[in-house]
C-alpha cells in the first residue's frame, strides 16, 4: 500500500462518523466502500450507518485503487470489520472471509441466482450481494426496421445486421475499442455452452468450441462493421447516442441517457448464442457485503450486514435506484421497483433472472484474467490461430486452479 499504512487509512477515513457517542453495546464497526461515481451515494451509506442501532458504524469512503488498499488492510494491522468486495477463493482459503449462510438464510431464495453464485464457494456464501450490474446489446429499433431486420438472436444474425447497418459515418456495432477483448471473453464461451472454469475446477475453454467462438470474434473484428477508436469506450453510451453506431454493447447504467436521447426507439438484447448447444447470456457482477473473519466484532458485523442487506429492503432499493441505475439483487425488490417495471429496463431485469451468468466467478483470479486476455488480444486483434493460443492459456490457468484447489 503506497503512502499510508492500512491503520492510517482507516483513521483517515473515519471522518464520516455517525456522530453518536456509541451504541449501548459499546461496539464500533468500520465499514469500507469503494468510491462510487454517482452523486449522493456516499451520503446515503453514511445515513444507513447512522440508522443502525446495534453499533456505532463508521463509514470509510475509499478513493483510488480500492482493490490494493483493501487487500493490504485485510492482511495488515487495520482491517475493516465490514467491507464490499468480490468473493474470491484465495481470500476464503486464507480464512479472511466469514461465512454468511446464517445471515442470508431467510432470504436466500429471493436473491438472483447469478449474483449469489458470484459470492458462493463450495456451497457457502461469503458475501451478501448489494447491487447487480449487467451489460446488454442496445439497438435502435427504427434503424433495424428501416433495413428490414429483426433484432438479432444468433451470432450470425448479429454479424449480418452489423454489416447491413454499416454505412457512411455509422458502423453497425460497437463492443469496445479493443474489439471486444474486455467485454466478450466470457460471453463467447457461454454462447457455445462453455465457461471459464468447470464445476470440478478444470479449465473450461480448452475445448474446440472455444476456439470456434473466439475465431468468430476475429471475424467480427475484420468485418469492417465494427466501430473502433470511438471517443469513449463501451461503458459510455456516447457512440450510440451520437449515431456513430447502430448497436452497442454497454451497461445497464447507460439506459437513462439512451432513453433521453431516443425515447421509445431502442431495445435491449442479451449476447446471442453461437450454436444450439450454447446460450444467450448477460454477464452479472455484484459487489457483496462481507465480514472480516478474524475481527473481534465479527458477530456484530454480521448483524449489521443482516440488518442492512437482508432486512432493510427499503435501503436496498434506495442504494440501487436512488442515485444510479442498478438492479437490486433481490427478485422481490426488482420486480416491484417502478423504475424497472416496463420497457427495456424490465427486459434487462428478466434477462438477469433468466439468462444471467457470473462474469467473474470466485475461482477466477486476476492472474487467470491476464493470461486469457493476452491470448484473446492476439486472436481477435492480431489474427493468431485460436487453438494454440488457448491451449497455452489453458495451461497457465490450470496451474492457478491447481494452486487454489491442490
Amino acid at each position: 500500500m503506497s503512502g499510508l499504512s492500512a491503520a492510517a487509512l482507516v483513521a483517515a477515513g473515519c471522518g464520516s462518523n455517525t456522530g453518536r457517542p456509541g451504541s449501548a453495546q459499546g461496539d464500533e464497526l468500520v465499514h469500507w466502500y469503494h468510491q462510487y461515481g454517482e452523486d449522493g451515494v456516499r451520503q446515503a451509506v453514511e445515513r444507513y450507518a447512522a440508522e443502525f442501532e446495534g453499533a456505532d458504524v463508521r463509514v470509510q469512503w475509499t478513493p483510488g485503487n480500492y482493490d490494493t488498499k483493501l487487500q493490504s488492510a485485510l492482511q495488515g494491522s487495520g482491517p475493516p470489520d465490514v467491507f464490499e468486495y468480490q468473493t474470491k477463493v484465495d481470500l476464503v482459503r486464507a480464512g479472511l472471509l466469514e461465512p454468511l449462510d446464517d445471515v442470508i438464510a431467510d432470504a436466500r431464495d429471493d436473491f438472483t441466482e447469478a449474483a449469489l453464485a458470484s459470492h458462493t464457494v463450495d456451497g457457502t456464501v461469503y458475501g451478501i450481494p448489494q447491487a447487480v450490474d449487467t451489460q446488454v446489446l442496445v439497438y435502435r429499433r427504427s434503424l433495424l426496421s428501416d433495413a428490414g431486420l429483426e433484432p438479432p438472436t444468433t451470432f450470425d444474425a448479429l454479424l449480418d445486421a452489423a454489416r447491413t447497418l454499416t454505412g457512411g459515418d455509422r458502423k453497425g456495432l460497437f463492443v469496445g475499442n479493443d474489439g471486444g477483448v474486455a467485454t466478450l471473453a466470457p460471453l463467447a464461451l457461454f454462447s457455445v455452452g462453455l465457461a471459464y472454469v468447470t464445476d470440478d475446477h478444470r479449465v473450461g475453454f480448452a475445448e474446440p468450441e472455444a476456439a470456434d467462438a473466439y475465431g468468430r470474434l476475429r471475424e467480427l473484428f475484420e468485418s469492417d462493421a465494427l466501430l473502433l477508436g470511438a471517443p469513449t469506450d463501451w461503458s459510455d453510451p456516447a457512440a450510440f447516442v451520437q449515431g456513430l453506431t447502430a448497436m452497442q454493447w454497454t451497461g445497464l447504467w447507460a439506459l437513462p441517457q439512451i432513453e433521453e436521447a431516443f425515447p421509445g426507439d431502442y431495445g435491449v438484447l442479451p449476447w446471442p448464442r453461437l450454436i444450439d448447444a450454447g446460450a444467450d447470456s448477460v454477464p452479472v457482477g455484484a459487489f457483496g457485503a462481507m465480514a472480516y473473519a478474524e475481527g473481534a466484532k465479527v458477530d456484530t458485523a454480521k448483524e449489521y450486514i443482516r440488518w442492512l442487506w437482508v432486512e432493510r429492503t427499503d435501503l436496498q432499493e434506495d442504494f440501487n435506484l436512488g442515485y444510479g441505475f442498478h438492479i437490486p439483487p433481490r427478485r422481490s425488490i426488482a420486480e416491484n421497483a417502478d423504475a424497472l417495471a416496463e420497457g427495456p429496463a424490465a427486459d434487462v431485469v428478466r434477462y438477469v433472472d433468466e439468462l444471467g451468468r457470473t462474469s467473474s466467478p470466485p475461482e477466477w483470479t486476476p492472474a487467470m484474467e491476464s493470461v486469457l486476455k493476452d491470448a484473446l488480444t492476439r486472436i481477435i486483434k492480431d489474427g493468431a490461430d485460436p487453438e494454440p493460443e488457448l491451449r497455452a492459456a489453458a495451461e497457465g490457468v490450470q496451474d492457478e486452479l491447481d494452486r487454489l484447489y491442490g
